[in-house]
């Protein structure tokens, strides 16, 4: 048996092999927060990184974007790397302990899988290698030591489901952690973006947590269809994540407090909270506020003020 993550200890966490942690999520029925964090960015906090903001106002979850993990850099992790500028590489093996010794929560990061053939939208982004999903970039996740990984795409990067499909399976024999995988938007892709088939086929090619759209971000995504896909994934012990990746992670507290109730009530296991504010991370008071919202002040309390030393 494991502790519910919303009331662990950073000491009982961050011990946790992936399937603790699963265990860990689905015991908070419904009220675990992700916080996506951008590393390229000057931080919020100037000589601090976003990390720690996200934890200090109740993230239980880390998950880092934009970052090359060939290459890796986070801003404000260490002193003079505020910058794009000043940031140097790390490539000692240290870079993720030292963030996960400074937060005290499971550390995640976005890994895109590129399809180059896919029917664009729009002009395709290109990004980094270090970014995308290979099994290179895979067992490099596992060197490091990051806790799980998110199989998605970031806007115009021509991420796939077939794609991720392939990337899913290739991560379950590189990377030890956590496997979540979806779309929150199109990707630039012109495909469905979610439905139950594309579920089953990430649950049958091995993904611990299917990541979906929250209800109120991509447009005709609705609650029926939500409770749908988190029946399917919960009969196949899967668990799943809503995700706000469409910038409305900035829109006012009000929305937030829709958002958290309205795709709790579907039963979502973790609520996901983007990276589009100043600083590249969501504004603190919506966290706090989606904190508050799906799991009341005691345990939106409690995880802001749990000391990591415990």
């Amino acid at each position: 048996m494991v502790k519910r993550l919303i009331s662990a200890n950073t000491s009982e966490i961050l011990t946790m092999k992936a399937a603790e942690l699963k265990d860990s999520i689905k015991a908070s029925e419904g009220r675990v927060i992700l916080s996506e964090d951008v590393v390229t960015s000057q931080p919020l906090g100037e000589d601090i990184t976003n990390a720690e903001v996200a934890a200090a106002f109740g993230a239980d979850l880390i998950l880092l974007n934009d970052m090359d993990v060939m290459n890796p850099t986070i801003m404000g992790l260490y002193a003079g790397e505020e910058t794009m500028a000043t940031a140097k590489p790390r490539h000692d093996g240290r870079i993720i302990k030292d963030l996960q010794r400074l937060v005290g929560r499971p550390i995640g990061v976005n890994l895109e899988p590129i399809d180059t053939d896919a029917d664009m939208l729009e002009d395709r982004l290109e990004i980094a290698r270090g970014r995308t999903a290979t099994p290179e970039t895979l067992a490099e996740l596992e060197r490091l030591g990051f806790n799980f990984v998110v199989l998605t795409g970031n806007p115009g990067t021509g991420v796939t489901n077939e794609q991720i499909v392939k990337n899913i399976k290739v991560a379950k024999k590189e990377f030890s952690g956590l496997v979540i995988a979806g779309k929150m938007h199109a990707a630039g892709v012109n495909e469905p973006l979610v439905n139950p088939k594309i579920v089953q086929q990430f649950i049958a090619a091995g993904a611990d947590v299917i990541l979906v759209p929250a209800v109120g971000t991509v447009p005709g995504f609705t609650d029926s269809e939500l409770t749908e896909i988190v029946k399917i994934a919960h009969d196949a012990d899967a668990l799943v994540m809503s995700t706000i990746g469409t910038s409305q992670e900035s829109g006012s507290t009000s929305y937030i407090e829709n958002i958290g109730i309205r795709n709790k009530i579907c039963g979502v296991d973790i609520q996901h909270i983007g990276d589009a504010g100043y600083g590249g991370m969501a504004p603190v008071e919506n966290i706090f506020t989606l904190s508050k919202t799906i799991r009341g002040q005691r345990h939106a309390v409690s995880r802001m003020a749990r000391s990591i030393n415990r």
